[in-house]
């Protein structure tokens, strides 16, 4: 199939692009939003292809991957023809509700041109929580591909990955990240982390300032987040977040919230999940201070990873969803 899917969300995007089909990617002339093109920093192969607007209009196109309520008029408006009407779509949606967890109503409600089209929601509690009122919805759990064992554990402090730490703060945990930064050593990987780094500067924090947050391509984070002992995964509202699977498949041992999906994403034995913060600090301490429990959990949570977000099951899905759309 010729499938239409924008560069939204790169590490999703990669795994996307993997499968067997011709992934079509808009591009514009300044990269931005709505046209990201291919990316520079992950591993996609020839099959996913660059389009600009003008040429989207001569493209056959099976079927559209929507993942932003305005690609509907992106759509209309590059190709001349109409999502549902003319071309088969799926809505893929990536995050947990934005506002009120019970009460916010999905796109395809809102939007008539969407009543028809099938919703893939990425985790199970996204597809409780949103109201998607009688749209046809399915579950297709992540899947990324295995960047293999890598786990050393050398360096005794805690990895977090987080883009945009300081506007996200709260959504984010970065006011944990800093509260564990006062005890314990912490290094932050992502865009704008270093904003996260002057705040601890500024306040006298033992374990974070800037010279540990780094901005790094996706095979040279895996490597980074792999030598220290343990990964953080402070979110507190989040779909579930590629960097905590990328974490257990790389075999570190992980400290989480129990929220949204991570309860279910975490099995027992690879580190914490809960929401008791003095448990949570209790725990990244002895993990610090135990190489030996570290790389055990560790080598629980890469088994689980494996077994369960595996590429093969989530393309596999994917494949499924398409031929069903599709047909």
């Amino acid at each position: 199939m010729k499938v239409l899917s924008w560069h939204v969300h790169g590490s999703y995007t990669t795994s996307l692009v993997q499968g067997s089909h011709d992934y079509l990617v808009p591009v514009v002339p300044d990269r931005g939003p709505d046209g990201r093109g291919r990316a520079d920093s992950w591993d996609w192969p020839a099959q996913a292809r660059e389009v600009t607007p003008e040429q989207l209009a001569h493209e056959e196109i099976d079927v559209v991957i929507v993942q932003r309520p305005h690609e509907v008029d992106l759509v209309e408006r590059w190709t001349g023809r109409r999502i549902g009407t003319d071309l088969p779509a799926v809505y893929l949606e990536h995050n947990a509700p934005p506002e009120h967890a019970v009460r916010t109503r999905h796109p395809v409600v809102t939007d008539p041109r969407l009543h028809d089209v099938v919703v893939a929601h990425v985790t199970a509690f996204n597809a409780m929580a949103w109201d998607c009122g009688d749209a046809r919805t399915t579950v297709v759990d992540h899947g990324i591909p295995d960047p293999g064992p890598r786990y050393t554990g050398t360096d005794a402090s805690l990895a977090v990955s987080v883009n945009e730490p300081v506007r996200r703060w709260r959504v984010a945990g970065s006011d944990i990240v800093l509260d564990l930064a006062s005890t314990v050593p912490v290094s932050v990987y992502g865009m704008k982390s270093e904003e996260l780094g002057a705040i601890a500067e500024e306040r006298g924090l033992a374990g974070l300032d800037r010279s540990r947050c780094h901005d790094l391509s996706q095979d040279a984070l895996h490597d980074a987040m792999a030598r220290h002992r343990a990964y953080l995964h402070p979110y507190r509202w989040t779909s579930l977040g590629l960097s905590l699977i990328e974490a257990m498949m790389l075999g570190m041992p992980v400290l989480a919230l129990s929220t949204t999906q991570a309860p279910e994403a975490v099995p027992a034995g690879a580190g914490v999940v809960t929401n008791d913060l003095e448990r949570l600090r209790a725990t990244a301490r002895r993990l610090l201070a135990d190489p030996d429990e570290a790389r055990a959990r560790g080598a629980v949570a890469r088994a689980h990873a494996l077994e369960h977000f595996s590429l093969n099951r989530f393309l596999a899905d994917w494949d499924r969803i398409l031929k069903e759309v599709a047909p």
